[in-house]
């Protein structure tokens, strides 16, 4: 599943210039060219990272990151500052950004301190998710049953499958509209709608749940989605 960069940025030649390159290698990106709309995408998707101006309309970048932080939001904040002043990237860094890009500055520098941060954050993350009899492999991308005998059993899934159980397995008890699951899930990928999503989570109940008629695991949100809430006593990671 690729991860996700959220860029914020109010020039737009730089930001779908970012935005191209940042796609080119593989991520799904978000974008918006004021502060409230994102704010408002940031709440909602909780990108992987998050590349901010400090310069922007609505709410500037110092203001966004401090909300975002507040709501113990833990991404990688990279500021994008045209300011070069000490103090200003101070300001910045106390109010809970990472790390900070003076512009105007060089792509490829730019994208090795993405992947440095990704690198770091993927390394946080727990490699295998417990739920009922399943174990989730994430970076062998398998899912594991626990059989009679305890001797593993290996469930076939799609890659599209298996991005969906991931993003929804690795944060239990949170709602994801069709919307957000098509961004992370399928990215920009053309000829998708939201049947794309229920026909996926059709055919992953059917290897997954007991009773897919009344599933344990992936619980449907009527008008607004999915969320993954496995019995309490069945879901652990390591």
């Amino acid at each position: 599943m690729p991860e996700t960069i959220l860029i914020i940025e109010d020039d737009p030649t730089l930001l779908r210039g970012l935005a191209d390159n940042l796609r080119f290698e593989g991520y799904n990106v978000l974008t918006a060219h004021d502060g409230q709309l994102g704010l408002d995408l940031a709440l909602a998707n909780s990108p992987d990272l998050l590349l901010l101006d400090i310069m922007l309309p609505k709410i500037n970048g110092y203001e966004l990151c401090r909300r975002l932080r507040a709501k113990n939001l833990e991404f990688p904040i990279i500021m994008l500052t045209a300011k070069g002043q000490e103090a200003d990237i101070i300001l910045g860094l106390n109010l809970g950004a990472d790390d900070y890009v003076t512009k105007p500055f060089a792509l490829k520098p730019l994208l090795a301190r993405i992947n440095a941060f990704l690198r770091r954050k993927r390394a946080r993350q727990p490699k295998n998710l417990s739920f009922g009899p399943f174990t989730l492999d994430l970076p062998a991308h398998k899912l594991l049953k626990k059989a009679p005998n305890n001797a593993p059993l290996n469930i076939e899934l799609t890659p599209k499958e298996f991005a969906l159980l991931s993003l929804l397995a690795r944060h239990p008890g949170r709602a994801y509209t069709r919307d957000e699951i098509l961004r992370q899930v399928w990215g920009f990928d053309v000829f998708v709608t939201a049947r794309s999503v229920d026909r996926c989570i059709t055919t992953l109940r059917s290897k997954i749940e007991p009773d897919p008629a009344s599933p344990l695991y992936i619980h449907t949100l009527r008008e607004i989605g999915y969320r993954f809430d496995p019995p309490h006593d069945s879901s652990s990671s390591s």
